[in-house]
């Protein structure tokens, strides 16, 4: 058995949460996070600052067993069916919790006198059970609702974990009763990380929704930077002096020729095809989108999860797109991103965001995907 608290003990094959204030239902699942929590044990006759660092260095151990546990645990599928209002209902009270054991922890260690053996015993305790909740929690949302919607609750689970850590490690290596900006930062860093619970997606089709936005935005950026490093006609190394030991500056290297700048056309027009098929998809899964039977999460996580790889694709030919140019390099970073587009818009068309009345623009994405990546093909040609 491991231990849980004073009063609530955790079996190996079924894990019942208890605390002062909430109990949070038995769940099958936690006994391998549970398992590394060891008990506060006393350090009778020794020094309080002593046993004070006992005490948070065990907490951190024990707290850093639990977030390694959520990592790479799966979840079980649950006895009962999943309730999705108890389950946000308790993973907001399991997250309050914690926000309110960090600042009673904080607190303690802020000023003198030191908490006695007893009290310091009793916060550790608060603490890992307010952690034990939040873990357990997240362990009820079953991969059937959507491997989007849960990577989104375990980001934010493991980012409450960490958050704790990094309070206690601050209290451990600060003199003891006494606050540091660094303590101040890191208390402020559980509450906002706490506070995300709120705003985290409810369904699988709204994670999706807000994945494909995180996605859009970064290949906007991509498509913006690269537009502006366009049209600046100027040298991006005019504000380096002429050197007589090290020559002009004026280096071909750092200026696009004139068979760059046509090949450049073409890539640039395969970016904003990546930006149009981002919002193209983001729009008709906001408005077809369902998560109400498990092909339909199914078909948006395979959208998610090919359309994470667009913007990595689009980052790869941008960066190969900047002087001095390596056309084959270019032209292999290209048929990269053609590719994942493809298959983006593909999975789009057969997936049931995808109503008859929005095929033309899947078709006309892919038309300007296979010519602007001809283009590329036949300025690039001589390379191979």
């Amino acid at each position: 058995m491991a231990y849980c608290s004073r009063r609530a003990v955790v079996p190996e094959a079924d894990v019942t949460y208890c605390s002062r204030r909430a109990a949070v239902p038995e769940v099958g699942v936690l006994r391998c996070a549970a398992a590394d929590v060891q008990p506060c044990r006393s350090a009778r006759g020794a020094p309080a600052g002593m046993e004070a660092r006992e005490l948070l260095q065990e907490l951190c151990g024990s707290l850093r067993a639990v977030l390694a546990r959520v990592r790479e645990g799966e979840p079980g599928e649950g006895r009962e069916p999943f309730e999705p209002p108890r389950f946000w209902d308790a993973l907001g009270q399991a997250f309050k919790e914690a926000s309110q054991e960090a600042t009673k922890l904080s607190l303690a260690f802020s000023r003198p006198p030191l908490p006695s053996a007893e009290n310091c015993r009793k916060l550790s305790e608060d603490v890992q059970n307010a952690i034990l909740a939040v873990a357990t929690v997240y362990y009820w949302l079953p991969k059937g609702q959507g491997t989007t919607l849960r990577k989104m609750v375990r980001d934010a689970t493991t980012e409450v974990l960490e958050g704790m850590i990094q309070l206690t490690e601050t209290i451990l290596i600060s003199p003891l009763g006494s606050s540091s900006q660094e303590q101040l930062i890191s208390t402020g860093g559980v509450w906002e990380a706490c506070e995300q619970v709120s705003s985290l997606p409810r369904d699988n089709q709204a994670a999706v929704v807000s994945a494909l936005s995180a996605f859009l935005g970064v290949v906007k950026d991509a498509v913006e930077e690269m537009e502006n490093a366009l049209v600046e006609e100027r040298d991006p190394y005019s504000d380096i002096i002429e050197d007589e030991e090290l020559g002009f500056r004026g280096n071909r290297d750092t200026y696009w020729s004139e068979a760059d700048r046509k090949l450049l056309g073409s890539c640039m027009g395969l970016m904003k095809a990546s930006k149009a098929c981002l919002k193209k998809v983001l729009s008709v899964v906001k408005t077809y989108g369902k998560a109400d039977s498990p092909e339909q999460i199914a078909q948006l996580d395979d959208l998610a999860d090919i359309a994470n790889e667009i913007s990595p694709s689009v980052d790869e030919l941008a960066l190969s797109m900047y002087p001095p140019m390596n056309h084959l390099a270019v032209r292999l970073n290209a048929a990269k991103l053609a590719s994942v587009l493809k298959k983006v818009l593909e999975i789009t068309k057969t997936s049931h965001v995808c109503p008859p009345s929005e095929e033309s623009w899947v078709q006309f994405l892919t038309g300007a995907v296979d010519h602007n990546m001809d283009k590329i093909k036949n300025f690039t040609q001589g390379e191979l």
